[in-house]
């Protein structure tokens, strides 16, 4: 049994213990990480992992020797973590890169090559630039019409009805995001692919904020691509991407002549990170430490719902705490279902950038602006007014730290009204 299902403010503090991050003090204070959707802190496990590879030996792939062996034992393990983690059946159809932005738009530049004049792509404006620009370059390189799917309101969730409209048989991709990296809000993913696999459109699904927070069954949306980034869910900067086999065996890769031809590898270009992979491995094993069972898979979905249960208590002591603020507008779902524990703030004409850096002053670490996701902020109507506020709750942190920043907040306001 694991100690800490279920996750709650008793042993939350021992958990916090497996941060060093957590433990620093900054002229006496002890800072308040709510930049999770920028990058969460890490555990010593990760930490470890990297110098652990690295102290025992350093080698690339294909050697007839003891630690190039090692290194491809620890690419397989990698690739098993990752297929644990979001429900694939087989590691075929995992690969890793530098980045989740990386990975996108190198891949987008190869299953682009199918598409031809006349066709659409649908991208949607609550995303992330990384599952926006990718798709809209390569639209423009092939001739290929974008339209962008609209939020219905402030609540940032996608206008179904308009993909609806929008999908057509010429329709050759539609990318989504699971999750607002903004306001949290999640995407109805089940009935986005559905919708779009009736016509015979394929969906690439960014994970990215969500990942964090819920675990993914690839295997049950039946999604055809989906990515993720490593240092949003504890782990090293590090991308991956989950194909379909179909798909990646049958779209030729942009590689190096001599590199191979067989999936995952023809989608690596160039020596991975090893390192890396390393600390990504002791990642998903520490969300897996988190909860119980037999399998991987099994301790992730249990962990992950311990996560969960834990997150939505903060959710729901957060939003009780906004309520009794004046003058403040929150961006996204209202309620604690539907979303993360990311939320999108305002406060009247205060510039949120003002209040970001006076609470940063404070060791209170939030982020400000558009945050990549500049078209939703534009929907919103405040990208030239710096955005919004976004905090972000993740499974470290505590209802006292909730309480200090809504002190804080109330004392910054006050000076900025």
């Amino acid at each position: 049994m694991s100690s800490f299902s279920p996750l709650n403010q008793d042993n939350v503090e021992q958990l916090r213990a497996m941060f060093p991050a957590l433990k620093r003090t900054v002229n006496g204070v002890s800072p308040v990480y709510l930049d999770g959707p920028g990058g969460t802190q890490l555990p010593d496990s990760v930490i470890d992992a990297f110098g652990h590879y690295l102290r025992s030996g350093n080698s690339n792939l294909g050697g007839k020797f003891l630690v190039s062996q090692e290194t491809v034992s620890l690419v397989d393990r990698a690739r098993a973590s990752a297929a644990a983690l979001v429900g694939a059946s087989s590691t075929e159809g995992i690969f890793f890169g530098a980045n989740m932005t990386s990975v996108t738009f190198s891949f987008s530049r190869a299953l682009s090559q199918e598409w031809q004049s006349g066709d659409e792509v649908i991208v949607s404006v609550a995303d992330h630039g990384a599952n926006r620009s990718s798709w809209v370059m390569a639209a423009q390189d092939r001739g290929v019409t974008v339209h962008y799917l609209p939020v219905i309101d402030d609540s940032s969730a996608l206008d179904l009805d308009a993909l609806a409209a929008l999908l057509n048989s010429r329709t050759r991709l539609v990318a989504v995001t699971a999750a607002s990296n903004i306001t949290g809000t999640m995407t109805d993913l089940e009935t986005v692919i559905a919708m779009s696999h009736d016509v015979g459109a394929k969906v690439f699904v960014d994970a990215v904020h969500l990942l964090p927070h819920q675990l993914v069954d690839v295997h049950a949306l039946d999604v055809d691509f989906l990515a993720g980034s490593a240092y949003k869910f504890y782990g090293p900067h590090l991308g991956f991407l989950y194909g379909k086999q179909e798909w990646l065996s049958s779209i030729p890769p942009y590689k190096v002549e001599p590199a191979p031809t067989v999936t995952p590898n023809c989608w690596e270009t160039g020596t991975l990170n090893f390192e890396a992979l390393s600390a990504f491995v002791a990642a998903v094993d520490y969300l897996a430490s988190l909860g119980d069972g037999g399998t991987l898979r099994e301790r992730l979905a249990s962990g992950y719902d311990n996560i969960h249960q834990y997150e939505m208590t903060l959710s729901a002591y957060f939003l009780a705490q906004l309520q009794r603020l004046e003058n403040v507008q929150l961006y996204g779902v209202e309620q604690v279902k539907g979303r993360t524990a990311t939320f999108a703030l305002r406060f009247g004409d205060i510039d949120p950038t003002m209040v970001a850096e006076a609470l940063g002053k404070r060791q209170i670490y939030v982020w400000s602006g558009h945050l990549y996701a500049d078209k939703l902020t534009d929907a919103f109507g405040v990208t030239a007014k710096g955005g919004i506020l976004r905090v972000g709750l993740m499974h470290y942190n505590t209802i006292e730290e909730i309480d200090v920043f809504f002190d804080a907040l109330k004392e910054v306001l006050s000076t900025q009204s």
